[in-house]
């Protein structure tokens, strides 16, 4: 197993990637690789089998996008990659980035595979012709079953999140779809947190797979952990309290459980927090409404499982708390590390019960540094009124499908018919059949009205305000 050396940090030069592709990530602003992309790029173009352990945000998605499009051949319009990613959201992030670092190649067709959208659209996209697929697996299987997806010229296989994955039950899943890729092919597997399961995995479709991990055992020097002991009858009154009193405008808050999502956010909407759910019960529209919402600003804190909140990569969260302590140090370390990123600093809040310390200990033996444990009543409120988002969401019925694009809602709302700045209209997101559009929240209602009253992109949209 190969540790990857985070002291330097090489450039893509180093590389034997194509000038045009170099050109590329330098306007992007891909300047030096991060440790993952240093460790798995050099094994990884060299045509290697690869297990590669890095957390979320650590820069994995550039390492297996920059292999797959080296190995792949523009003139043959024949699915040559496939991605196995465990949820919709991520193959979104995913897919998205794979075009960005395609740019230097001309007419490189992505296609998307997930859930919740019908198959005949995906399958006039893939016989229209199509480079990479990036999809979850039951969808994937699906057209693999139907002979609307083919695989013979297949030579990159990435399975990302595998951990995820294997929590999901896509084990037999992955099984399936690998069986039906050639035999002769490269296989990079990209995971978090390392369970068993990897192993029995790689063991079954992999070839003398390079192992490499990058060490997450720290929180880095932004992130200020703080603990509190709590009870059982206390614990989610204690978030309200943390809430009062640093007040983040954006936060996200680990339960173990579906119910103790449900729980903790109907205290807090009773307290008049903007808070909302996210867990694996939750419809497909459901949950993009929910993303957005949190992504743009327009929710204070977003309360979810390990499950559900995996592949998420939120900009600018300003706090994490961790209602309960999981027993799991890895995991513990990937919750934290969703603050403090980019030079920004973050909050760690854990609330521990006294039958929790015994994974508290693990942590510590882990982390290799003692928790700092503050006193519940210091918490005191820091503001007035409740702890409301800067930003209000306005859903727009109309998207991908109709070729709304983000500039078109923009023109709209900073034309002379909306006449707002640009500093007053936040995150556009742009889905298959709805757009959503952050705006101040002084100016929600009038926004929404203008908006309903004009037109984007020539034609008339019916829009309304969403209610955290």
């Amino acid at each position: 197993m190969t540790q990857a050396d985070t002291s330097k940090a090489p450039g893509f030069d180093t590389l034997a990637l194509k000038p045009g592709t170099l050109v590329n990530l330098q306007s992007l602003g891909y300047q030096a690789m991060t440790p993952i992309q240093a460790a798995s790029l050099p094994p990884a173009l060299a045509g290697k089998d690869l297990i590669a352990q890095a957390q979320t945000g650590s820069g994995k998605t550039a390492a297996f996008a920059l292999t797959l499009l080296t190995n792949l051949n523009p003139r043959r319009f024949a699915v040559q990659a496939l991605v196995l990613c465990p949820t919709r959201e991520l193959a979104d992030q995913v897919t998205t980035e794979i075009r960005r670092l395609a740019r230097a190649e001309e007419n490189i067709k992505v296609v998307t595979l997930c859930g919740g959208v019908a198959l005949r659209g995906q399958r006039a996209s893939l016989e229209h012709g199509a480079h990479i697929v990036v999809g979850t697996p039951g969808r994937v299987m699906d057209h693999l079953a139907r002979g609307y997806l083919t695989l013979e010229a297949l030579n990159t296989l990435v399975l990302d999140e595998a951990d995820r994955m294997l929590d999901m039950g896509f084990v037999e899943d992955i099984q399936t779809v690998a069986k039906q890729c050639p035999k002769e092919r490269q296989t990079l597997l990209f995971s978090a947190t390392y369970p068993e399961g990897i192993d029995k995995l790689a063991q079954q479709f992999m070839r003398a797979p390079v192992r490499i991990e990058v060490a997450a055992r720290t929180t880095g020097p932004q992130t200020e952990q703080r603990f509190y002991e709590v009870t059982r009858a206390n614990r989610y009154e204690t978030v309200a309290l943390l809430l009062n009193h640093f007040r983040p405008i954006s936060t996200l808050a680990f339960c173990n459980t579906k119910q103790q999502c449900k729980e903790l956010v109907a205290l807090l909407q009773q307290q008049g927090v903007s808070a909302m759910a996210l867990h694996g019960e939750l419809e497909q529209r459901d949950r993009d409404q929910v993303l957005a919402q949190f992504a743009n600003r327009s929710c204070s804190v977003l309360v979810a499982t390990d499950v559900a909140s995996r592949g998420l990569d939120i900009a600018q969260l300003e706090a994490v708390i961790n209602v309960t302590i999981t027993p799991d140090p890895e995991v513990h370390v990937h919750r934290i590390g969703r603050t403090g990123r980019a030079g920004e600093t973050g909050l760690a809040l854990s609330l521990a019960s006294l039958d929790e310390m015994g994974s508290v200990g693990k942590i510590e033996q882990y982390l290799k540094q003692e928790s700092v444990w503050f006193p519940r009543d210091g918490l005191t409120p820091t503001g007035s009124g409740p702890l409301l988002p800067p930003m209000v969401t306005l859903q727009l019925l109309g998207g991908r499908k109709e070729k709304i694009r983000p500039g078109d809602v923009l023109g709209a709302l900073t034309g002379p018919d909306g006449g707002y700045t640009r500093e007053q209209i936040g995150k556009i997101n742009v889905t298959e059949f709805t757009t959503f559009v952050a705006v101040e929240r002084s100016i929600a209602k009038e926004a929404m009205r203008r908006l309903n009253a004009g037109k984007v992109k020539g034609k008339s949209v019916r829009v309304r305000l969403l209610d955290e």
